[in-house]
């Protein structure tokens, strides 16, 4: 009996830290916004879409700790602008934005989480109603190589010969 109250317990806490865990991992959507789950891709993946105030699609990218990748953003429009969210911060804030970052992103991942890539068109343009079209590379990067720390010379007694001459 005790056996039995002690995993009603156990299963009462799972329950109660799980919406919790999987709140984190789950985004807050605007009106409008469609969620796409990406996985991370093998080679170059390229996302292409129409961002305007209250509709477009925001996406989740799994990464791993030590993946490397670099994300590209582009568009024609001045007031579109891409912001890269870490979901399984507690905060708001993007760590990545196009308005102040600029259009590129390369970074190795320090741990296991997932990403919102948000693009979103900005409430300040003159024309609101027009969204803009967009463009997002996801590229996955080699490991750069590990070079083994260069070996300074040891100073000699006896020093080189110069070349000889012929």
């Amino acid at each position: 009996m005790k056996d039995l109250s002690v995993r009603i317990v156990f299963a009462a806490l799972a329950l109660f830290f799980l919406p919790a865990f999987a709140m984190a991992q789950t985004p807050q959507l605007d009106p409008g916004e469609k969620l796409e789950k990406l996985q991370f891709p093998a080679v170059t993946m390229q996302l292409k879409g129409w961002t305007k105030f209250g509709s477009g699609h925001v996406y989740t990218l799994p990464v791993r700790a030590g993946q490397h990748v670099k994300i590209d953003f582009s568009t024609k429009s001045k007031f579109a602008f891409l912001a890269i969210f870490d979901l399984s911060k507690p905060d708001d804030e993007a760590f990545f934005g196009t308005d102040e970052d600029g259009l590129s992103f390369q970074t190795t991942v320090k741990e296991n989480t997932t990403w919102l890539l948000r693009p979103y068109y900005s409430k300040v343009s003159p024309r609101r109603g027009l969204g803009a079209p967009f463009s997002i590379l996801i590229e996955p990067l080699a490991a750069a190589p590990q070079q083994p720390p260069a070996e300074p010379e040891s100073p000699s007694l006896f020093p080189k010969a110069p070349p000889k001459a012929k």
